[in-house]
């Protein structure tokens, strides 16, 4: 499955209550269902560690860490690349 943010978020990532929506609805049934998870970021210019927190942290709690390996992240800028590699390692240190 692909998610495409921009159409849930514009180009700025920032509302925790709809990443908590795509986790939910989107990213944990698909994962349950054994399928991959691409998140594309194209379009959207930067996002907020809250944001990619509330997206991937529960999952990563509750599967492990090589859930990852079954989630791709898209098209995402420097920025975005970076707030991803803040909220893995953190997730990584305390999980």
């Amino acid at each position: 499955m692909e998610i495409k943010l921009y159409e849930y978020v514009g180009t700025f990532a920032e509302n925790k209550d709809i990443a908590k929506d795509i986790r939910i609805n989107k990213i944990i049934p698909s994962l349950e269902n054994s399928e991959e998870i691409t998140l594309d970021f194209d379009k959207v210019k930067s996002a907020t560690q809250s944001f990619v927190h509330a997206l991937i942290s529960d999952v990563i709690r509750k599967n492990g860490i090589k859930i990852l390996d079954r989630v791709y992240f898209k098209n995402c800028s420097d920025t975005i690349k970076k707030i991803i590699e803040i909220v893995i390692e953190y997730m990584q240190d305390h999980s």
